[in-house]
């Protein structure tokens, strides 16, 4: 194998001159240079890439933690932040916690994953944690512990961590949820379910959360045990949830779904057991992903912008790597504004808007 002192001698340079060059530390000489690059050619040298990032101080390396890799939600924030990282000369390693299945399992894969980016040198990590809110200081003090040792910055995506000093990226989901179950109350609808996600995520009870107060102010009872079921994001469990809420409500006329993918297996059920949509039972989902607007009928939902939400994620992870901006407390806070789409779930002559261009 080809080394570094084997490049000196060649060129007949000191090591520290070939170094200088390669990694354009210091300024050489156009006639030493070229010594060094035909030497470099000649013996077709390639630079070990973990010693040199064990020489420098950053490594231009970000790492992602996903929730769900498989869900429809996260390669659109992943995109948005490729885009910013890559025109940045950074470049990506991607983990999943697979956190929307098994609150236990995710956190020690967050745990793990976040110890494994940290050995292999990456500047910075975004995560989506799916981690229950009363756990969250004791897992937030240990990452901080296991990265003091080669300093490393933190973002989260889709949950506010800044009280702890970690910048975040966010929606305000019980806004958003509220405002899905008014639009249905506001189409009439009076018998509202509700299909949640994962139980043990903030994001999911700030989503409930919408949901009653928009059924409270207006006047309408909430029953949680009769009118809520619970589902991970998939499809599958859209479908299961919508079959539990019509044995418990025969009469629902009006489903909020936590995210558009379980909506899909929702719609399903409803459709298999002779219901119409919207006809008898108006359905809005969450997120606006791709699907949301081909399907029959296409699905009111609340758009969540997530190539923005991507795309500032990236840009505050370079703000701390480059400008050795310093932790503080409370961390810089994003929320990204979300919006009702209405379609011909919840209202049948809505006009119909494909979004081709997530394809």
């Amino acid at each position: 194998m080809v080394t570094i002192n084997d490049v000196a001698k060649r060129a007949g340079v000191s090591i520290s001159t070939v170094s200088n060059v390669i990694n354009k530390n210091k300024y050489v000489s156009d006639v030493l240079a070229e010594r060094v690059n035909a030497a470099v050619r000649e013996l077709d040298y390639t630079a070990d890439p973990i010693a040199r990032k064990m020489k420098i101080k950053h490594t231009k390396t970000i790492g992602v933690i996903s929730a769900d890799l498989c869900g429809l939600f996260f390669p659109h924030v992943l995109k948005g932040m490729y885009d910013v990282l890559i025109s940045r000369g950074y470049k990506l390693i991607v983990m999943d916690s697979e956190g929307v299945h098994d609150s236990i399992g995710s956190i020690k894969k967050l745990r793990e994953g976040i110890t494994s980016l940290i050995q292999d040198r990456v500047d910075g990590i975004a995560f989506f944690s799916m981690v229950p809110e009363k756990m969250e200081a004791g897992i937030i003090s240990d990452v901080m512990r296991a990265s003091s040792k080669k300093p490393t910055v933190f973002v989260c995506v889709e949950k506010d961590l800044s009280g702890y000093g970690i910048d975040s990226v966010y929606a305000n989901s019980e806004r958003g949820a509220d405002t899905a179950a008014s639009h249905l109350i506001g189409a009439g609808c009076r018998r509202i379910g509700h299909i949640s996600g994962p139980v043990f995520f903030t994001v999911v009870q700030d989503r409930m959360a919408g949901y009653k107060n928009a059924l409270e102010r207006n006047g309408l009872a909430v029953d949680e045990q009769r009118m809520i079921a619970h589902g991970d994001y998939s499809h599958k469990s859209g479908y299961l949830a919508m079959k539990e809420l019509l044995g418990r409500m025969p009469d629902i006329d009006g489903v909020f779904v936590a995210n558009d993918q379980m909506s899909v297996g929702a719609m399903k059920a409803l459709f298999e057991t002779g219901r119409r949509i919207p006809e008898d039972v108006k359905v809005i989902g969450y997120d606006d992903v791709f699907i949301a607007s081909v399907l029959e009928p296409s699905l009111s939902t609340i758009h969540v912008q997530k190539h923005v939400m991507g795309k500032r994620a990236a840009e505050l992870l370079i703000d701390q790597i480059e400008n050795n901006r310093e932790p503080a407390v409370p961390g810089t806070a994003v929320e990204i504004e979300s919006r009702l789409i209405v379609r011909r779930s919840t209202v049948k002559d809505a006009p119909e808007d494909w979004i081709l261009v997530d394809w």
